[in-house]
Order: C-alpha cells, then structure tokens, then sequence
C-alpha cells in the first residue's frame, strides 16, 4: 500500500506518495510555467521553475532570515505538477518522494490548490528566457592554482536561475542531507555577473551583499572568477544539468 504524507516545509504543501522513483526530466515549454513566481509578504516565498526543476523558498526580507526551502524534479501538464522532492531543508526523510498537485496557469497567474481545499495565487515575476536560464552544476573548481574536476556524486551543488533570479542549493539526493542554500537576483551584461543577495541560510548578515564575477559562457560551460561572499578569490567552471 502507498503511504500518504503531507509536506508542509515553510513553503509549498504538497501530497505526495513516499515511493522513491527517478522520474523524466520533462521540459515545460518556454513562455508557458517556466520562469520565477512570488507571493509577496513577510515573509516571502519566491519559486524558480525551469528545464524540469523546481525551488520553492520562504525568507524574510525585513530583519533578514531564511526560514526553509525545498526543490527536485518536476513536470507540468496544463492541470497539475508532479514530481519527485530533491532536497528539504526542514524534513531529510521526505527527499526521494513523489508528489502531485493541481496548478492553473491563467497569463501570470498561476493557482495551487491543496489538499484541504484552499488554494494560493503565485504571481510571476520572470520568464527563463536570459541565457544563463537553466539548471547549472559545478563541475570545476581551482584550487592551488589548478583546476580540478568535480564528478557528479549524491552530494552535489546546484544553482538554478530563470530570467532574474537565481538560487543555489548544496544537497545530498541520496541521504537528503541539505548543506546550505543561498539566492536572489542577477545580472548578466558584458561579461560581468553580479548577484544580488535576499536569502543565505548559513549566515543572515550576507543578505543585501552583491557579488560581481568575470562571467564567460562557452557554449553548456559557464567559467565564473571572481571573489566569494566571504572575500575569498574563486574560479569555477559551472555546466548545464540535464
């Protein structure tokens, strides 16, 4: 028998079958629910959908503070999403599950109805249609001097961006160990990226930084230098996820 669980992680309630699978990677077609929603408030919750994955993330923006997010693997067919929960920051045991809920897409509105019969209207804020829109992985990074590769393991870390917004996560898809997870909007003009900081879940007082890096895309290959939030030189080689 299926077991049935409620997952309410700060940010999205969802019914979902805890059946571990790995599901399709289905792409939402470009203009239609892909692109960055919102419901606005304190706190706020913002969702990146594209290239079949999904972040929804609940912080506030006054008196910073992240409260939970969550994310995985998704499909839209006009009457519902359905997926599979890649990472949780409030509840590890729920990673691997499936899940299905009706959504309405109508312009930019899109309408979530749960399981108790209430429903909430996300508001859209971005199409993915920048280049850097996608799903991206680090697979590089220098150490010493030199650049060293980063195979694709369990333990990953992965940085999702739409039209404006962006968020990485670094997340164990296996054990549902979530490391940390940071976010906001972007730029990218000229060769130069800059991030804007709303959210950091391991340090609150990094909200309201921005961050600029040299950024050159080489066809699926991103090559990011610059410093980090903690002032650190980085060079990183970040490429497409399918």
């Amino acid at each position: 028998m299926k077991r049935k669980k409620t997952i309410l992680g700060g940010c999205l309630l969802m019914t979902v079958s805890l059946i571990a699978f790995t599901p399709e990677r289905k792409t939402p077609a470009p203009g239609d629910i892909e692109g960055a929603w919102e419901i606005e408030g304190n706190p706020k919750r913002v969702a990146l959908l594209v290239d079949g994955y999904f972040t929804v993330t609940t912080y506030k923006e006054n008196a910073p503070e992240f409260i939970s997010t969550m994310g995985g693997t998704f499909s839209y067919d006009g009457s519902a999403m359905s997926g599979a929960l890649e990472f949780n920051s409030e509840a590890a045991d729920q990673v691997g599950a499936n899940f299905s809920i009706p959504a309405k897409l109508d312009g930019d509105k899109l309408t979530v109805t749960y399981e108790d019969g209430s429903s909430e209207n996300w508001t859209r804020v971005d199409k993915a249609e920048d280049n850097l829109s996608g799903v991206w992985r680090i697979t590089e990074r220098e150490s010493e001097g030199e650049m060293h590769d980063i195979p694709l393991r369990a333990r990953r870390t992965l940085k999702i961006l739409t039209g404006t917004r962006f968020q990485w996560a670094a997340i164990n898809v296996e054990t549902g160990e979530f490391s940390g997870t940071g976010g906001g909007t972007y730029t990218f003009e000229n060769g130069k990226y800059t991030e804007n900081i709303e959210f950091f879940s391991r340090d609150n007082s990094r909200v309201g930084m921005s961050l600029s890096f040299e950024g050159d895309l080489q066809n699926d290959n991103w090559h990011h230098k610059g410093k980090s939030s903690k002032g650190d030189p980085i060079y990183e080689v970040w490429s497409r996820f399918e």
